[in-house]
């Protein structure tokens, strides 16, 4: 008789879940980590990668490298570097938005703590790393696609703002990235200044309303381009530092900052604009590149230049200036230069002089607001939570927010407003603002040009720097300052 086992063995079928110990390690420590993100993410869409990974290393039912056994070395050789090029997209895709991300400095609205030429690595960890609002886009493209000039992102799926939880919350006089406010309406052959200034601008050499100056642009291509929305995220990135928090009230006078009545002092390397007159000669090139000062950054004023007149400097016998020259400087730099044999006078930059409007627009683009650049406030950042009363003054301040930030429908008639068709006296803000400035003072558009920045604009916080190249000088002589490599960003 024979055995009946021995008579099945020959229908005997591998089992699925069948595979090496090292395997199941592998499937174990990538759902371990992928369980552990659904959580800090709050987000269960996470967990779809389980199946996934259960496929990769135990089951195999999909043929994930079906090409390995192709007897055609090309396609092999394509197909490897397509599987690399695909995995390593989709890891700098998850690195790039939940922990860190490389930016590059590129003005130098933050002199001299961080210079032009600057790359650093900026962790999304320390504020909390948002989730995407536009999660299907292409990695190291903030919002177009080189050489094709399209977009680099997906309108829909739309997700409403979320952030994760992270190390910290921001801090004054932190250093932070964050997306441009004023970016999210632009015309792509004109954006400095950003949209609402440009119909600010328009409006006011033309004696037409704001709404009037924008039809004008969106009239326009030709001059303007194609007018484009932004969703948060895909607006620029901007790097400032942190002066007012949320709750706070900010006040500038003579570029003394003012919170909550109480002078905040300024961080080492905070600069200002200054002419500095000589006594006679020219201040030579080797001279700048010994303070600092780049090459873009200073420049000697002519004779014909009307704004002479109107500081106080005076002629010399032959009826004309001595040299007189523009750049910025820390206070450190100017007091060693005030001492200078050869400089006869030093004049910090005014915001206004005569009818010259130095220190351009600020915000709000209203009139009935005259602050200044330098003489600025007292303005109350909003905080989440806090309720004010609608005023006229208040409409005029903080409009904008409710509009474009809290995405509230705003309407004002005949001086009362309605928030989503409702008559309302007063308003809750339902997330917090901060209040960003540039260290190099005078030559910064910063929340004084533009107004707040909402928490989920923030990007995060710059660690390091990893590499910093001087434009103004060759491969030989001196582009890579190797003193700044792995330099704290402060």
């Amino acid at each position: 008789m024979s055995n009946p086992s021995e008579n099945n063995i020959g229908e005997t079928k591998p089992c699925r879940f069948s595979a090496p110990t090292s395997k199941w390690v592998r499937f174990g420590i990538w759902g371990f980590i992928t369980i552990l993100f659904a959580i800090w993410t709050s987000s269960g869409w996470w967990l779809l990668a389980l199946p996934f990974f259960l496929d990769l290393y135990i089951t195999r039912l999909l043929p994930w490298s079906f090409w390995k056994k192709s007897k055609n070395k090309t396609f092999r050789s394509i197909m490897d570097w397509v599987d690399a090029i695909v995995f390593a997209l989709a890891a700098v895709y998850i690195i790039n938005i939940y922990f860190f991300q490389n930016y590059q400095i590129p003005s130098s609205s933050l002199e001299k703590s961080l210079l032009v030429g600057d790359f650093l690595f900026v962790s999304k960890m320390s504020y909390g790393p948002r989730v995407p609002n536009t999660p299907l886009a292409f990695p190291l493209a903030q919002h177009t696609l080189p050489i094709i000039n399209t977009k680099s992102y997906l309108e829909k799926p739309h997700w409403n703002y979320k952030r994760v939880p992270g190390f910290g919350k921001i801090k004054r006089n932190d250093i932070v990235v964050f997306n441009f406010p004023a970016g999210d309406t632009v015309p792509v052959n004109y954006q400095n200044p950003d949209y609402y200034t440009t119909c600010y601008l328009i409006a006011k050499q033309n004696n037409v309303t704001t709404v009037e100056a924008g039809q004008y642009i969106r009239s326009h291509p030709e001059t303007f381009g194609k007018v484009l929305y932004r969703p948060v995220d895909r607006r620029e990135n901007y790097v400032k530092r942190c002066i007012g928090l949320p709750g706070e009230t900010l006040k500038i006078v003579n570029n003394q900052v003012f919170i909550n009545g109480k002078a905040i002092m300024d961080q080492p390397g905070v600069q200002y604009n200054y002419f500095v007159q000589t006594k006679g000669g020219q201040i030579a090139e080797e001279q700048f590149r010994e303070w600092g000062v780049s090459n873009e950054d200073h420049y000697m004023i002519t004779q014909d230049n009307a704004l002479i007149s109107l500081l106080p400097f005076k002629k010399n016998a032959n009826g004309s200036y001595n040299p007189i020259y523009h750049f910025p400087a820390t206070k450190e730099l100017i007091q060693t230069i005030r001492k200078s044999s050869a400089i006869e006078k030093v004049i910090i930059e005014p915001d206004a002089v005569g009818n010259y409007d130095i220190g351009g627009t600020t915000y709000p683009l209203n009139d009935r607001f005259t602050w200044k650049r330098d003489n600025f406030g007292p303005l109350w950042i909003p905080a989440k939570g806090a309720t004010i009363r609608l005023t006229p003054d208040n409409l005029i301040l903080y409009g904008r927010v409710i509009r474009n930030y809290e995405g509230q429908k705003l309407d004002i008639r005949n001086g009362v407003a309605y928030i989503n068709g409702k008559k309302v006296d007063k308003y809750t803000f339902t997330m917090d603002y901060y209040w960003m400035m540039g260290d190099n003072r005078h030559n910064s558009a910063d929340s004084r040009a533009w107004g707040f920045v909402p928490e989920d604009h923030v990007v995060g916080k710059p660690i390091c720097v990893w590499l910093s190249l001087d434009k103004d000088r060759s491969l030989f002589d001196g582009k890579i300052r190797w003193n700044r490599f792995f330099k704290k960003a402060y």
